[in-house]
Formats: C-alpha cells, structure tokens, sequence
C-alpha cells in the first residue's frame, strides 16, 4: 500500500479534528479525498506528509511512519497544499530549480524543464512568481510537488483559481500522473473528481463516511430514483410529496423539482400526478445519482437521496 492510515486521531484541545480514521490506498490509485469545511481534510494530509503529528493511531507512507520516518517520508511525497506558499519574489524557474535542489535531483536542469513543460509553464518561467495570477501560481505549486518525482501526490484544491481550459489541462496531466503514482486528491469541486478518480473518500467531523468506488456508491442509493420535473406553474411541495412513491421534492429553482422516488416507473408516477392535477410538464427526465448528491446525504445536509 502506498498510504496506510490505522485508528488515526488528531486533537487541538478539547476539539477532534480526525476520530480514529482508517483507509488505505494503492499504487495507481486516483482517490478524492472529500469533506465539508472542518471535517479533518487537511488535518489529514498536513500528518501524511509530515506538517504535523498525529495525537494517536499510524500513518505510514511506501511502508514508512510519518512520525518515527519523515524524512524519509518526504522523499516519497510531494504536497500541494491549500494555501499555496510560493516565493513571490523568485522567478519561476529559479524557484524550481531551488526546489529541485532541495529534493537533491542529480540532473535538477533537466528536470525542471520537464515540470516547467509539463504543467505549460514555458511562457511564465522568466517571471517573479509575484506577477502571476492565481492560476499559474497554482501551476508553480503543482510543479514544486512533482519536481522530485514523488511516488505519492497529495494535492489540496489542485485546480483553484484555474480558468476552465487550465482545470482542463491539469485533470489531464493528474490523470497521466496517476498511471503510476498514487494520487489524493481534496476538491469541492465534484465533477473533478467524477471525472478523475476512481475511489471517494468522504470524511466528515472528522469521521469517514463513505468509502468506495464512485459507481458502487450510486449502486448503495437504495434502489431510489431521481427524477428531473420542470412545470409550467408553481407547484406546492408538499403536493409533490402525495406522487405515489414519492418520498423527497428538492426545488432547485423556479418551477424545477428533484424528486426522489423509490419504484422503476417513477416517471410514470410523476406524470400521472401532473394530468390529474391539470399541470403542464415542460420537462422529465431520470437523473443518475451525483456525486454531489451522495455527498450531501452522506455528510446530513439532505433527509433523503
């Protein structure tokens, strides 16, 4: 395993950022390390690579403990934190090649100009990293953390700040990276991790509630459907909630419900209620359960998905 996490707890006083956490992931996995704000994220990745220690419980990466090894944890490690900390007033190649130094690359030219054109940084590396915007000081930060070819990435908010043709680009280039490295992954951005991971791991006040494949996760819904209705008029909610298997209606803007259904003719159902009621249906369409969706049960912000 290249992250091994065993009964894992973090306390700040009387305050637990992580409760006995336990997970493990492989070489070449790309997982999505999930949670709303405070739920112990970043705590995690800061003991992972060594920022902090744990109060109680193991962390070992490659085989290491990031307590009693981490220097040698370091070596196998690149980080890319939240808040990004760069060296504004050097130029980007200079930063990387003073990375480079620092993680004692033996042919560091070589591979800074690697990373630098790895993450199309090629027209920005004769510039001070202070006059960059956001977006390609994320870049700066993303090539800082495989400048030393790590075996492990731990990536916080990667795509911050990126406009939709760099977000684009660097899902591209982690899902390369993550052929043979292994790859965790924290966003709040859920189509990014539908669209490159292969496992989800949310945590939440500091416990883990899921663990899974994003596909068996939308298997674990139940057996309930989602339905998309958009009417043509105001309808009561809990009108809605009368539709034969009905047993939640989301408003999500104007006339447009998400309904969800617990029988395979829901749709039937719903358009059976709009006759009788003498509603005009502009749309009905059966959604797939999202990831966003999952999360929101999951972590309690919804009764029912």
């Amino acid at each position: 395993m290249s992250i091994e996490v065993s009964n894992l707890t973090k306390l700040y006083g009387a305050q637990t950022a992580v409760n006995n956490i336990t997970f493990a992931i492989s070489k070449g996995e790309i997982v999505g390390f999930l949670g709303p704000n405070g739920a112990g994220k970043s705590t995690t990745m800061k003991i992972l690579t060594c920022f902090i220690p744990p109060t109680s419980g193991s962390a070992k990466v490659c085989g290491l403990d990031v307590g009693e090894q981490s220097l040698q944890v370091r070596k196998h490690v690149g980080y890319l934190p939240e808040h990004n900390p760069l060296y504004l007033d050097m130029y980007v190649k200079e930063y990387l090649a003073f990375a480079a130094g620092m993680g004692g690359m033996k042919n560091p030219a070589k591979r800074v100009a690697e990373v630098i054109d790895l993450t199309n940084l090629v027209t920005e590396q004769h510039k001070k990293i202070g006059q960059l915007s956001k977006g390609y000081r994320q870049r700066v930060g993303l090539a800082q953390a495989m400048i030393h070819e790590p075996d492990v990435l731990i990536l916080d908010e990667p795509t911050s700040g990126l406009d939709p043709n760099q977000v684009v680009e660097i899902r591209d280039l982690i899902k390369g990276l993550g052929r043979d490295k292994t790859i965790m992954l924290s966003t709040h951005i859920m189509q990014e991790v539908e669209a490159i991971c292969d496992r989800v791991i949310i945590i939440d006040k500091g416990n883990i509630v899921a663990d899974d494949t994003l596909e068996n996760l939308r298997k674990s819904s139940g057996g309930k459907v989602l339905v998309r209705v958009q009417f043509a008029a105001a309808v009561e909610q809990s009108a809605l909630l009368q539709i034969q298997g009905c047993i939640a209606a989301e408003n999500t803007g104007g006339y447009s419900w998400r309904l969800t259904g617990t029988q395979a003719d829901f749709r039937q159902a719903v358009s059976q209620f709009a006759l009788a009621a003498n509603l005009e249906v502009m749309e009905l369409v059966s959604e797939q359960h999202s990831l966003e969706n999952i999360f929101r049960q999951v972590t309690g912000h919804v009764d029912h998905i």
